[in-house]
C-alpha cells in the first residue's frame, strides 16, 4: 500500500508539472536532457547497485519538483527512477535510486551571489552533500544541473494576491552536464592515504544528561569511500587523536563537496555567463 500511494504521489505531483510546462502559460528550454535518461535507464547501473544523484542551484521552492515536469511520463511510474526526496539512510545508501540535492541547502538568487573581480559565484554547498555521496554503497553517478528562470515564475515582492500566482510568459530553462568522473572524487580521499588511524577508530558513545549520544558516524568514513580508503593500504591505529580524526574527516567532506560546487558552477558558466545570470537559450526541450 504505501509503495501505491508513493508512486501515485509521485506520478500525480509529475504529470501536474509537465502539464503546467506544456500549457503555453510559460516556455521551457532544456538541454542534454539524455545524459539523465541514459542514466536512469542503464539496467547494468542498476544492477550493479549504482544510484543516480543529480545536483544543481536552487533559486526558487518552485525548483522542486517543477523542473522534473521535463522528464518522460513513463519514469514518474517507477520508484526505481525517480525519488524527489531523500529518503531514510537505509535506503539511499544502499538502493539504486535517483535522488536529487540542492548543494547550497537553501534558495539563493543571483541578485545576491557573492562576487569576486566580478566573477559570480555561488553560495558554500553544505558538507553534507559531501558526506551522503561518500557513504552510499557504490559510487553514485553525479550529474551537474543548472537551473534558470524558475526565480521570474512567482517572485515574492509581488502584492496580495497576485504574488500566488505565476507570471505569464517567463521563459524556464533545465540544463544538465556530464556525469562528474568517479576520479575526482577519489581524489579527494587522498588525505587518508597518508594518515591511516583516521579510517576506521569509531569513537565510544559519551553520556550526556544520562543519555548516550553516537558520535562515531561523525568520525567514520564508511560506504565505498571507506572500502576505497581501506585497498588504498590504511590500518586501524589503536589511541588516535579523536580531534585530528574529526578534522580529516570534515577536510576530506569539504573537498568531495567542493568538486560538486564546482562542477554546478562550471555548468552555469556555460549556460549563464560569469554573473549566473543570463537564462538558457536553445535547444529544444528534450534535446
Amino acid at each position: 500500500m504505501v509503495q501505491l500511494l508513493s508512486t501515485a504521489t509521485v506520478t500525480a505531483t509529475g504529470l501536474i508539472c509537465k502539464a503546467f510546462l506544456n500549457s503555453g502559460l510559460c516556455s521551457i528550454t532544456v538541454s542534454n536532457l539524455h545524459v539523465l535518461l541514459e542514466a536512469l535507464r542503464n539496467d547494468e547501473r542498476r544492477r550493479c547497485g549504482q544510484g543516480v544523484v543529480t545536483v544543481a542551484n536552487h533559486i526558487s521552492t518552485l525548483d522542486d519538483p517543477l523542473a522534473w515536469g521535463t522528464l518522460p511520463t513513463e519514469l514518474y511510474l517507477n520508484s526505481k527512477t525517480t525519488r524527489w526526496s531523500l529518503g531514510a539512510s537505509d535506503i539511499m545508501f544502499t538502493n539504486p535510486i535517483q535522488v536529487h540535492l540542492f548543494g547550497e541547502g537553501k534558495i539563493n538568487q543571483p541578485p545576491n551571489y557573492p562576487r569576486t573581480n566580478g566573477v559570480a559565484r555561488l553560495p558554500r554547498f553544505k558538507w553534507g552533500v559531501g558526506r551522503i555521496l561518500m557513504e552510499a554503497a557504490v559510487p553514485p553517478l553525479i550529474i551537474p544541473m543548472w537551473l534558470t528562470g524558475f526565480d521570474k515564475l512567482m517572485p515574492e515582492h509581488r502584492s496580495f494576491p497576485y504574488k500566488y500566482f505565476p507570471k505569464l510568459g517567463i521563459k524556464l530553462g533545465v540544463a544538465f552536464g556530464e556525469p562528474i568522473p568517479v576520479e575526482e572524487i577519489t581524489a579527494a580521499l587522498s588525505p587518508l592515504y597518508q594518515d591511516s588511524t583516521v579510517t576506521r577508530l569509531r569513537v565510544p558513545p559519551i553520556e550526556k544528561d544520562g543519555v548516550e549520544f553516537e558520535l562515531g558516524d561523525e568520525r567514520h568514513l564508511g560506504g565505498w569511500a571507506g572500502r576505497t580508503v581501506t585497498r588504498a593500504g590504511a590500518q586501524f591505529t589503536p589511541g588516535c587523536d579523536v580531534m585530528k580524526q574529526k578534522q580529516q574527516m570534515d577536510l576530506v567532506r569539504s573537498g568531495v563537496t567542493t568538486i560538486i560546487q564546482r562542477a554546478v558552477e562550471a555548468l552555469g558558466r556555460q549556460v549563464s555567463g560569469n554573473h549566473l545570470n543570463k537564462r538558457l537559450l536553445d535547444p529544444p526541450m528534450g534535446s
